[in-house]
């Protein structure tokens, strides 16, 4: 059976966080959900027989907010994957969650339905940087979603924490963390603050968004590192941590450039040697007429987006996974990435090679200048 991962993009939300440019809608109408949980359902019944011979070890809601749902419309859509596809017993179901939906009840309908992991989007535990961020929770909000859930019965939970914020200091993003561990969460990812266009913090700018200099940013991520690692959660990937054996395993889907499906507006698609990716459209998803793009990427190619992705994990390149998997040596990139082990960017593991924490802070600029995609 081929291993396969599971995407389900829940599009709806309270409000739009002011940094935020993914496919969510705010203040979406009952009719207007009831139709997409349909079109959804639709949607992913439709691969039945395309994955006859695939295995679902992982399924993500991802959103948006997709605790926003009524419980039974979160088991309407489990239950259309569930009998749609072959899950294995031990598939990892996560849930993203904003602190304040969701609920003591609705948790333990969603964990009885067979949802088994929550991802819940704190952010900072600093009121002001949460008033900046446009983010509608408290900190002593999500310590009672944090409660519900575990009371719930789910012991597999994850947080989110971003640095880089407006009005952030390293000792903000230290208490912050201090908190959250304090919960003893089996997972955590913390992000950078990306400023994208056409979001209302692109819209203002960066120099009127009070945000901390790069030095300070610099110094946030490298001693983050540190203090999780002394918490129990090790970093596994640039952005994300995890105590043994609670690494997110759909995610790691990606970064292993292994198959995945993704259903709803925005969604991407590896399947079957054929890359997709949805139109960030909810009115034409529900109409039938999104547009999908699709590619099949060549060995070139391949190669290169394998690598990159890789690159993302603490574990690295491994030489030998890279031969098996492409039947040549990986030698080309080796020396390539090799070029940067003096500088303290790269360092050499038993299997290949990984970046450091220094390198993963400039792991863009460097993956740019080794790896062609136009191969």
């Amino acid at each position: 059976m081929r291993p396969l991962g599971v995407y389900l993009h829940i599009p709806f939300c309270r409000s739009k966080c002011l940094y935020c440019d993914f496919c969510s809608v705010p203040h979406a109408d009952d009719e207007t959900v009831a139709r997409y949980v349909a079109a959804l359902c639709r949607d992913i019944r439709s691969y039945a027989a395309a994955c006859a011979d695939c295995e679902v070890d992982s399924v993500y809601f991802g959103g948006g907010t997709p605790t926003l749902l009524p419980p039974e419309l979160l088991e309407q859509l489990l239950s259309a994957v569930l009998e749609t596809f072959r899950v294995t017993e031990a598939a990892e179901i996560t849930a993203e969650c904003n602190p304040a939906t969701g609920g003591a009840a609705a948790f333990s309908r969603l964990r009885r339905a067979g949802f088994n992991r929550l991802s819940i989007g704190l952010q900072s535990a600093d009121a002001r940087e949460l008033r900046a961020l446009g983010r509608l929770h408290t900190y002593p909000d999500f310590c009672r979603t944090w409660e519900q859930a575990v009371s719930a019965g789910f012991a597999n939970l994850s947080a989110d924490v971003m640095f880089g914020i407006p009005y952030q200091t390293e000792e903000s993003l230290a208490r912050t963390l201090g908190q959250v561990c304090a919960l003893r969460p089996q997972h955590l990812s913390c992000y950078a603050l990306s400023v994208e266009p056409g979001t209302p913090f692109g819209r203002r700018g960066e120099a009127a968004l009070h945000l901390p200099d790069e030095e300070s940013v610099r110094r946030m991520y490298l001693n983050l590192i540190a203090y999780l690692e002394g918490q129990g959660l090790a970093q596994y990937e640039i952005s994300n941590f995890a105590r043994p054996g609670y690494e997110c395993r759909h995610n790691l889907k990606y970064w292993n450039a292994e198959e995945y499906l993704g259903f709803g507006p925005a969604a991407h698609s590896d399947f079957g040697g054929t890359r997709s990716g949805n139109a960030a459209d909810l009115r034409a998803y529900l109409d039938g007429t999104m547009e999908s793009e699709r590619e099949t990427p060549g060995r070139e190619e391949r190669m290169n987006e394998y690598v990159m992705l890789r690159m993302r994990l603490t574990a690295g390149l491994d030489a030998g996974a890279f031969a098996r998997r492409f039947g040549q040596g990986a030698e080309h990139f080796l020396t390539a990435f090799g070029r940067f082990i003096p500088g303290g960017f790269v360092r050499r593991t038993a299997a290949g090679l990984a970046f450091t924490p220094e390198g993963m802070l400039v792991s863009n600029a460097i993956l740019s200048e080794i790896l062609d995609f136009n191969a």
